[in-house]
Formats: structure tokens, sequence, C-alpha cells
């Protein structure tokens, strides 16, 4: 079974890494999916995070990584998948990921959303915090993979 696992990864953490390892165990392929959203400003283009999650995932063998523009379901339905991955960190992202969950549904029914918790010691971590941190000069390395957190501190002229 093929499972889908979309966001925006700007930057990949090591919360978004933990979750492809353990679904890697749980679906045949899993494809991890940078959305395109012209409404966001993001610090890494597209295919910088396409890279880096590949560079991330090399030695997981069943993880593919691609971009794409518009409905997850339809993207989904293109790539023949039949379950959306997505991670849970605190209580309020079930709210809004319950809500997704439902909204996809009515747009395909025959795909499946799995949430993943999150592992205790890595709930804390969002991409957003990542940069807020590092955008003061603040450390990252226990957030983001070694070579994730050389390029925002390249990107953003900060020293690691």
């Amino acid at each position: 079974m093929i499972a889908i696992y979309p966001g925006s990864f700007d930057p990949i953490t090591l919360g978004h890494l933990d979750l492809i390892k353990r679904s890697s165990t749980l679906f045949e392929k899993v494809i991890v999916a940078v959305l395109r959203n012209p409404s966001k400003q993001p610090l890494f283009s597209v295919e910088e995070r396409v890279n880096q999650i590949r560079e991330c995932t090399k030695e997981i063998p069943n993880v593919e990584v691609d971009s794409f523009q518009g409905l997850t379901v339809e993207y989904a339905r293109k790539k023949k998948a039949r379950v959306l991955l997505r991670g849970l960190r605190v209580m309020s992202d079930f709210e809004h990921e319950l809500q997704m969950a439902h909204i996809n549904k009515t747009l395909e029914s025959s795909i499946e959303t799995v949430f993943l918790a999150t592992n205790t010691e890595l709930s804390f971590i969002s991409s957003s915090v990542v940069k807020e941190i590092a955008k003061f000069g603040g450390n990252i390395d226990h957030l983001v993979p070694p070579n994730i957190a050389r390029e925002i501190y390249n990107k953003l002229g900060k020293k690691g």
C-alpha cells in the first residue's frame, strides 16, 4: 500500500524524519510530497526542500520524494495512494488534522488519513520554531539534521 506524507517541510525536522522512518515500516511505499503553496513565503524553494529530504532519507529504500501543487487527494489519486499520513504533536494539531481528514474524505472517499503521534521527545519541534530560533542566532542542531542546520544558517547568514 502506498502512503503520501504531504507537507511544506520548510525545513524538514527531526520530527518529520521520525515519522518518515516509522511509517516506512508500515507501508510498502511512502511518498514524501512537498506542497507548492504560492500563498506562503518559504525559506527554501520547493526544489531545495525536495533535495534536502532526498538527502535525509536516502538510506530508506521505500521512501520517494516528490512535489505537487493543488489538492492533496488529487495528488494521492494520481499516485494510486490509499493513505494520507499526518503527524500529531499536540491537541491543537489533532483538531486541525481531523477537520482536514473529514474534508479530504468528502473529496475522495477511498483515501484514508492515518495519524501518527510524534515521539514525546520530538513533540515540541516545528519548522516555524526552527526558523525563528535560527533567525535570532540560536542553536538548532538538536532540532534538524546537521546538513539542514548548515543550510538554514547559510540561508539566514548566521553562524551555526
